[in-house]
């Protein structure tokens, strides 16, 4: 059996990485994308390297598979289904039990046909109102929103809007999923709003997760604290 290699300070170099790194190609499309804070899409960094398109996405697709990057699709509020955007993974991991739960969700979903990302958002919105259930009392719904999200380790900040009375926006900015995403954008973006709106205790609230909404984070709007009370069970 062979054994893994170790780094300089005894600890195990992560395979995959290395090989996704071993191709000069490769790590030069790894730095453009994390020169990119919003993200890059395929047809974006072959005009930029001058490679193929289909090689530009291979090289894409291992960077991905490797953990180094991660995929979402970002609309910003168009119609139609967008481009792939690919930006820099840099996040620390989820706690184990929280990613067990996205495994096996993944898992589940690859298993079954139908609508992937309402299944996804389904069980996430349960998902949310057991984490709202656990979290500090407040009676502002988008704090109990914050302190799930905080628990999950996506970082989320609170940011000022110019409508604050009718919205809120808030944003992600880290990821502890990030390599369950590159798998399956559609469910694990799925379960994540699912849970926000779980969390505001509102299912059918007017939630939008826009991956890449920003540069370097990802965003959330969803109703002003006022707005979802009212609406509260």
């Amino acid at each position: 059996m062979d054994t893994p290699p170790k780094g300089p300070s005894g600890e195990t170099i992560d395979t995959p990485r290395h090989r996704a790194l071993g191709s000069t190609s490769r790590v030069s499309i790894l730095r453009l994308v994390r020169a990119a804070e919003s993200g890059v899409t395929a047809t974006e960094v072959a005009e930029r390297t001058g490679q193929h398109l289909s090689t530009t996405r291979a090289h894409l697709d291992r960077l991905t598979k490797a953990g180094l990057l991660v995929k979402a699709r970002a609309s910003g509020g168009l119609p139609g289904r967008p481009a792939w955007r690919y930006r820099a993974a840099a996040a620390d991991p989820a706690p184990a039990a929280y990613r067990d739960l996205a495994v096996a969700l993944l898992g589940h979903l690859s298993r079954s046909g139908g609508d992937v990302k309402a299944t996804a958002t389904q069980v996430g919105q349960d998902w949310g109102r057991q984490l709202a259930a656990a979290a500090p009392p407040s009676e502002d719904p988008v704090d109990t929103v914050l302190a799930v999200l905080n628990g999950l380790g996506f970082s989320p900040r609170r940011q000022p809007t110019a409508d604050e009375g009718t919205r809120t926006e808030v944003h992600l900015l880290t990821c502890p999923f990030l390599e369950l995403v590159g798998q399956n954008p559609d469910a694990m973006c799925g379960l994540h709003l699912g849970v926000v709106r779980g969390a505001l205790r509102h299912d059918d609230a007017p939630v939008v997760l826009e991956p890449f909404g920003a540069p370097a984070a990802c965003v959330v709007r969803l109703p002003a604290a006022r707005r979802a009370a009212g609406r509260q069970p």
